[in-house]
């Protein structure tokens, strides 16, 4: 059985299991992934600080049904989702590699469809997911979002893991420890 870490989300208690990654460093495990009453009470909170956005953007996959919940409460009928390996679909989109994440520990792409790179071309984009940490999927979708032709306008997650709670450039709704 796992340890649990207990975190305050704007008023809604999350229990966190605590599962150690292949590097050694433990993190409070945050899934939304079929939990609707959190994904909806997250998802509201994040689109309060959304203003302004003229798209979203997210990464799959646990940022796909938050970033629904944001845009659907903006009235936004699409968003953008970066995909972590090429599609079908895809075949004319753009695509980055980027520096690899804290729970893989392995180099990372995104992957945009042509449908999704013409969402963000021109516009100010919203970037939404559920943990930042490193920093570095964060920093893939920026430079997805510029390679695009779009304007990185808010970077907004649930929660700042770490070091991430002292950045200035994103906005949260609760922090966590590495343990």
């Amino acid at each position: 059985m796992y340890k649990i870490f207990e975190v305050d989300i704007k008023g809604v208690k999350a229990e966190l299991p605590i599962i150690p990654l292949p590097s050694g460093v433990n993190i409070a495990f945050f899934n939304l992934h079929g939990n609707a009453p959190l994904t909806e009470h997250c998802g509201k909170e994040l689109a309060k600080l959304a203003k302004g956005c003229d798209v979203l953007l997210t990464a799959e996959s646990k940022g796909l049904q938050l970033t629904h919940v944001v845009a659907r409460e903006l009235n936004m009928p699409y968003y953008a989702v970066a995909r972590k390996s090429k599609k079908l679909y895809m075949q004319d989109g753009i695509h980055i590699s980027y520096g690899s994440s804290i729970t893989t520990g392995k180099d990372q792409e995104f992957h945009l469809s042509k449908h999704d790179t013409d969402l963000l071309t021109g516009k100010k984009v919203g970037i939404v997911d559920d943990v930042i940490s490193t920093g570095e999927s964060e920093k893939g979708l920026c430079e997805l979002v510029e390679k695009a032709g779009g304007t990185v306008y808010k970077k907004l997650f649930v929660l700042a893991e770490g070091n991430a709670k002292d950045r200035k450039d994103i906005n949260y709704l609760a922090t966590i420890p590495l343990l």
